[in-house]
């Protein structure tokens, strides 16, 4: 895996890809990708500047008349293509995947790449499905019609902790609609983004369609961001961010799709099935080292199970094997740098005065003291009001509350900003049915915690931001609607003027 695919040599144009090409970025500052499993450089590059952004965005500009224009049944073909180079070249993006966030290869080769192929084959075939509403007769003589559009170039912000399936997740919902965009990926994790633009072009996309900055948030971002010619803005990342790119875009009254922070709760009724639990609550709370919106972040235990619940999950959580993200056995990958891994160590250190850490709570020696690496970590006795509780740690943290009743239960779960996911555990279909009804969040799993699917939507409610990734509801998203109203008479309307203005 990854044999033959050279960093350097794969991206010697530079980290920018706009109209077809890769170039260098022209802010006269550079920048280094740092693989976090050994901390050494794999890629340094110079940072896109505003002159890239407003390049791409003239690029995206000159592609959309031709892209917007042709058939869906013409962007389906040229998207299923897309998606059949992705899947020939599955090794080297979970190689790249790999390399620049330090997840597991087997994450990568499993979830992310087969992910994002099944992402633009889903999409492939959603642009086929633009459509309106059918034409009828709801004013006397008129015949009234709606259509969807495309509506122009969409300038498109990306996280560092899934980039290639995030890349996915904003690029394909807007070009099956017809719409070509700008993507600023995170500048530490630039590689899998840029791959895939590439694999765009490969595929008969037209040049101009997909283009890709990389640059730093403060100038290439909000640039793109406050852009005049940007008709719409999607952000994936904090909350704390989302605030700006919000305050931003409403300067130009773009249109604003944003997926923020998450909390999401993980709430155990006292008839769940134990042992599934506790397997979903290590799963779910150390996916992508806890890297994840959705992570499983907040365990309420019904009382009756909260004891042996956090002795087994201590004790499954000191099995899970830390190691080199290409060894295949490796369970658990390093932060993505040495700054998130201080960020996470410092909250857990913190807690220790309010809480106790029943496992993990350190970093690893030996040969991985070099990584940012950091153990999977339980943490009890916290009070709901607390920092470790309320904060997005985005780390592999889990901690674990005790409730008596549902009703209590289902407060403490709600009790935070976020509402990006939840799940609740439970054998009971009541509860079951009243847990999907009660907790506020956009997504929330029953006996399980994490699966996605391309069918369906992701997003949040509350300070977790708005719109929706993924499913036919982000393909309407980048659509704008169109009212079409005909006089079905056919004759000169002569006294039309007399209803609005009165005898003359």
């Amino acid at each position: 895996m990854g044999n033959g695919f050279h960093v350097q040599d794969r991206f010697a144009g530079g980290a920018q890809y706009i109209g077809g090409k890769l170039r260098s970025g022209t802010s006269g500052r550079h920048h280094e990708v740092v693989n976090p499993a050994t901390g050494e450089t794999v890629y340094r590059y110079e940072l896109a500047g505003t002159d890239d952004v407003d390049a791409a965005v003239a690029a995206a500009a000159a592609a959309f008349p031709g892209w917007s224009g042709a058939t869906p049944a013409e962007r389906s073909e040229a998207m299923h293509r897309f998606a059949a180079v992705l899947a020939e070249q599955a090794d080297d993006f979970a190689y790249a995947e790999s390399l620049q966030c330090g997840k597991p290869i087997k994450l990568s080769t499993e979830f992310d790449v087969p992910g994002t192929v099944d992402n633009t084959s889903f999409f492939a075939g959603a642009a086929r499905h633009l459509e309106g509403k059918a034409a009828a007769e709801y004013d006397g003589d008129h015949t009234s019609y709606v259509r969807r559009e495309a509506i122009g170039v969409v300038g498109s912000i990306a996280p560092w902790n899934y980039p290639l399936q995030m890349a996915a997740w904003k690029v394909l919902p807007a070009v099956a609609a017809g719409n070509t965009i700008v993507l600023k990926p995170a500048e530490i994790t630039p590689l899998t983004s840029l791959m895939f633009a590439q694999a765009a072009t490969e595929a008969g996309i037209p040049d101009g369609v997909i283009n890709i900055v990389t640059g730093a948030g403060k100038d290439a971002g909000e640039h793109l961001v406050g852009h005049p010619d940007v008709v719409m803005t999607s952000f994936t990342g904090s909350t704390a961010v989302g605030k700006r790119v919000a305050e931003i875009a409403t300067s130009t009254v773009k249109r604003l799709h944003l997926e923020l922070g998450g909390k999401a709760p993980f709430v155990v009724f006292d008839d769940a099935d134990l042992e599934a639990a506790v397997n979903g609550a290590v799963a779910g709370s150390l996916i992508n080292t806890g890297q994840d919106c959705t992570a499983a972040t907040r365990a309420y235990v019904q009382r009756p199970l909260y004891d042996a619940f956090v002795r087994d999950v201590a004790a499954l959580m000191e099995t899970v094997r830390l190691g080199d993200p290409f060894d295949p056995s490796t369970d658990l990958g390093p932060l993505i740098s040495h700054v998130q891994r201080d960020r996470v160590a410092a909250f857990v250190e913190r807690a220790r005065a309010y809480a106790t850490v029943v496992t993990g709570g350190e970093a690893p020696g030996g040969e991985l003291r070099d990584g940012a690496y950091y153990r999977p970590t339980l943490v009890a006795g916290a009070a709901q009001d607390s920092e470790i509780v309320q904060s997005e740690i985005f780390g592999p943290v889990l901690v674990v509350l005790p409730f008596d009743s549902d009703d209590e239960g289902i407060a403490l779960a709600n009790d935070t900003p976020y509402g990006l996911a939840a799940s609740a555990w439970t054998r009971d279909l009541y509860r079951a049915n009243r847990a999907t009804r009660e907790i506020k969040a956009g997504c929330v799993w029953v006996n399980d915690h994490i699966p996605i699917l391309s069918e369906m939507p992701h997003g949040g409610y509350k300070a977790s931001g708005f719109g929706k990734d993924m499913s036919a509801y982000s393909f309407e998203e980048y659509t704008q609607v169109k009212h079409v109203m005909y006089d079905n008479t056919a004759v000169a309307r002569k006294d039309w003027h007399r209803t609005i203005f009165g005898d003359r």
